[in-house]
């Protein structure tokens, strides 16, 4: 087959067709890598049938512009986006159609220029893009594209050999700008279906169509320090328990900025792309029917895909099994909320079970975080009085040796993880760790779920409480933060050294400065430190140490 230096329609369809056939090959081994931000069903799958939604549809087309055929793809991608990493190729594709409108055949820097604003669409398209994903590949690609076209602007194959070699390296990197990935040792898998779609459409030009016939793509390996240090096993990212919901939304004057901002406060990893007729909808949320409710007082719904996340929890955690160096003990806690969990996950926890007040995980959820961490001795962190007895059970699930630290709130927990020695054996880690947990008082500030009387005061339905050590009762009233004064004095801040707030998924976080510095104007003698725990139900927990 002939070199293709530029082209038309037909061989445009052709060259992505030719990458879709590629991609497909590679669908297994990106799967087996999309470990992070979050086990949001297969990334290879998604992208590769997002693709094949693209090459149907310009299947369709019966015009011979590369226009034309252009804007058929941006619809397929629109239509057929699935997950995360589909919607955001489905605004690289509408990126495509863009930057080639009225073009009849392509040149090298045509290419170039629509890969560019390819480039810019996928990033328009996210609430809050983060690098080291897909987002940077295809940023990298169009732009190395471009410093090629400008020398050779005629020239759509040495264009595309730029842009591949590009992506190959960004995706090579992309380790070093997301930490969850350095940690995983694995590069981006959104960015690895990039490059090897790319690649695909590299061949075809190339006239390596029959070679690809009898070849698969090569993954790429992450590059990382040769001293990068040993990944904690973390059980969970990205706040990946929920449901991830997708949908497609047909109506009159829709519009995606006002649609997107709403969603925001709805849901994490929002992504909305579309017009004022159609518009892609992806997000994680706890409450798929609210998205539901909201996407039809505006329209009709499509193709509506949701999946339950923690369905996915058991294979992500076997993906992770060999991946860590041995440890002679490993520590295991629970933990709700991002920022609780980073505390633990930062302080060296080998893996963190999500969960805590309300949602208490099982004996077999936590052994299946036990079982995957290469160590033999394992310390077991429950941080709430309830979690307790399923931990103590965990021994009966496994071979390896278990021990519980009664840890009643995160803060003790936090403390004991604090007292842990990696040089020491198991009976010592255990009792420091059980002295350290003495150590920390803990108030917690949440709201009264129904009306009551408990140990001397009366409670109305939704005042704020204010809980010391999970145990005790200590103030009710309408002010949380008048509430948290009353409780720390109680629970005996005078002596204590070290204040830690840990604000709540439903504070704001000026409001939590504005607390802090009430605090810290009471109490000038003491260290005060703010963490964003984003514990859900706990407006704040504090540790008084």
């Amino acid at each position: 087959m002939k070199q293709i230096h530029s082209c038309g329609g037909q061989e445009f369809k052709d060259m992505f067709a030719a990458g879709s056939s590629w991609l497909e090959k590679s669908v297994p081994d990106i799967n087996a890598i999309n470990v992070f931000p979050v086990p949001d069903g297969d990334t290879g799958t998604n992208m590769f049938l997002t693709v094949r939604s693209v090459i149907e549809e310009a299947d369709r087309v019966s015009e011979s512009s590369v226009s034309a055929v252009a804007k058929a793809m941006a619809q397929g991608a629109l239509m057929g986006a699935r997950g995360n990493s589909g919607v955001i190729l489905s605004q690289f594709f509408r990126g495509l159609a863009k930057g080639l409108d009225e073009k009849e055949h392509i040149t090298g820097t045509d290419w170039a220029m629509a890969l560019d604003e390819a480039s810019r669409a996928a990033y328009r398209g996210l609430s809050q893009p983060v690098e080291g994903t897909m987002l940077t590949v295809i940023k990298d690609a169009s732009k190395a594209a471009g410093e090629v076209a400008r020398t050779a602007p005629d020239d759509l194959i040495k264009v595309t050999e730029a842009a591949v070699e590009a992506a190959r390296d960004s995706v090579a990197k992309t380790p070093l700008l997301l930490d969850v990935l350095r940690e995983a040792g694995v590069v981006d898998a959104g960015g690895q279906g990039v490059y090897v779609l790319l690649e695909g459409v590299l061949r075809y030009l190339e006239g390596k169509v029959e070679e690809m016939k009898y070849r698969r793509p090569q993954l790429i390996a992450a590059e990382l320090p040769v001293a990068a240090k040993a990944a904690p096993l973390v059980a969970e990212a990205e706040e990946p328990y929920g449901y991830c919901t997708n949908f497609l939304l047909g109506g009159h004057k829709l519009n995606p900025d006002k649609i997107r901002k709403k969603l925001e406060s709805k849901g994490q990893s929002v992504v909305v792309v579309g017009d004022e007729t159609t518009i892609r909808v992806h997000i994680h949320t706890y409450d798929p029917g609210d998205i539901i409710r909201y996407a039809t007082s505006l329209g009709a719904l499509h193709q509506l895909q949701i999946q339950n996340m923690d369905d996915q929890h058991v294979g992500f955690v076997e993906m992770q099994k060999g991946r860590l160096p041995s440890l002679e003990i490993g520590v295991v806690a629970v933990a709700a909320g991002s920022g609780m969990r980073e505390v633990f996950r930062s302080l060296g926890a080998a893996a963190i079970v999500p969960g805590g007040q309300t949602m208490n995980p099982s004996v077999q959820e936590i052994a299946q975080a036990v079982e995957p961490v290469p160590s033999q001795k394992i310390i077991l962190l429950p941080n709430n009085k309830n979690i307790i007895l399923a931990a103590s059970q965990v021994h009966s699930l496994t071979s390896k040796e278990i021990a519980v630290i009664p840890s009643k709130t995160m803060p003790q927990g936090i403390a004991a993880l604090i007292a842990f020695n990696y040089e020491g054996g198991m009976e010592e880690n255990v009792k420091a760790m059980e002295e350290a947990i003495a150590t920390v008082k803990t108030v917690e500030i949440t709201e009264a779920a129904r009306s009551t009387q408990l140990q001397g005061l009366k409670i109305k339905k939704g005042q704020a409480i204010a809980i010391v050590d999970d145990e005790n009762l200590v103030a009710v009233g309408d002010n949380p933060d008048d509430i948290l004064f009353e409780a720390i004095d109680k629970a005996g801040i005078a002596s204590a050294e070290v204040v830690t707030v840990y604000y709540g998924t439903d504070v704001e976080a000026d409001q939590a400065e504005q607390l802090i510095q009430k605090v810290c104007d009471k109490y000038p003698d003491k260290q005060v430190e703010m963490v964003s725990g984003g514990q859900p139900h706990y407006r704040y927990i504090v540790s008084l140490e």
